[in-house]
């Protein structure tokens, strides 16, 4: 019998591919080798990562220190599409802004009017004169209102607000007709622009009365100016400001 043939030459196991990397086991924490199934300690099967995206993440993770996580490559992905969109909508805006400009000007080209003749005459420049012309207003200027009839009560101006003289205040429960007679007393004493104001109409009166007033004043200034004479017929009339 001749000799046992010899066992063959043990194959060198391949290297690593250059992407792949090995890691720790998620259950005991054990280290593993690039592209090893199960964990040596625990038998738990190990994750394998294959495709783009973990390739991607293992370049990102040996030139960064930190990986932000598989969402930054759509996003990345996204900025560059977005920045390409960009720069062709500049070229096309500025190539179409070239050619408008260049249709205006050979539109714009002047074309000789001719007499018949075969000459060409330049158009007569007509001078022209301008006369000054008076402007004049578009609207009408605003009239003063007219004063009421001398035995007319006053109205309050709607939407004004301002200073009065008040005479006397009536309470509602004696009638409106009681607060006339006394603006008329006061009219006939004298005194002008004589009126009755509701006071639930107006913030600045107590609610419940009819107020007899005389003069509707722009401030509290002029209204003092005409209390004197005022008081000369009502004693107890005083300065009040009206709004609503």
């Amino acid at each position: 019998m001749g000799d046992p043939p010899e066992p063959p030459d043990e194959q060198p196991a391949p290297p690593p591919a250059p992407d792949a990397e090995g890691g720790e086991c998620p259950r005991c924490g054990t280290p593993y080798e690039p592209f090893q199934e199960y964990c040596l300690e625990c038998g738990l099967r190990l994750p394998v990562q294959r495709g783009i995206i973990p390739a991607l993440a293992t370049a990102w993770r040996r030139r960064f220190s930190r990986y932000p996580g598989d969402w930054i490559w759509p996003v990345l992905g996204l900025l560059i599409i977005a920045a390409l969109a960009g720069a062709v909508a500049i070229l096309a805006g500025s190539g179409n802004g070239e050619s408008a400009t260049k249709t205006r000007a050979e539109t714009q080209e002047t074309v000789p009017l001719g007499t018949g003749t075969g000459a060409t005459s330049s158009p007569t420049a007509t001078e022209t004169s301008t006369l000054p012309t008076e402007s004049v207003p578009t609207t009408a200027p605003e009239q003063p209102p007219l004063p009421p009839p001398s035995n007319q009560l006053t109205e309050w101006p709607s939407g004004q607000n301002g200073w009065t003289v008040v005479l006397s205040s009536i309470p509602q429960s004696a009638g409106r007709t009681n607060a006339v007679n006394q603006a008329r007393q006061a009219m006939k004493a004298g005194l002008t622009d004589v009126g009755v104001l509701d006071s639930s109409q107006f913030s600045s009166l107590h609610t419940g009365y009819f107020v007899v007033f005389s003069g509707v004043f722009d401030s509290e200034r002029d209204a003092r100016a005409a209390l004197d004479r005022a008081q000369d017929t009502y004693p107890q009339s005083y300065v009040r400001e009206i709004t609503r």
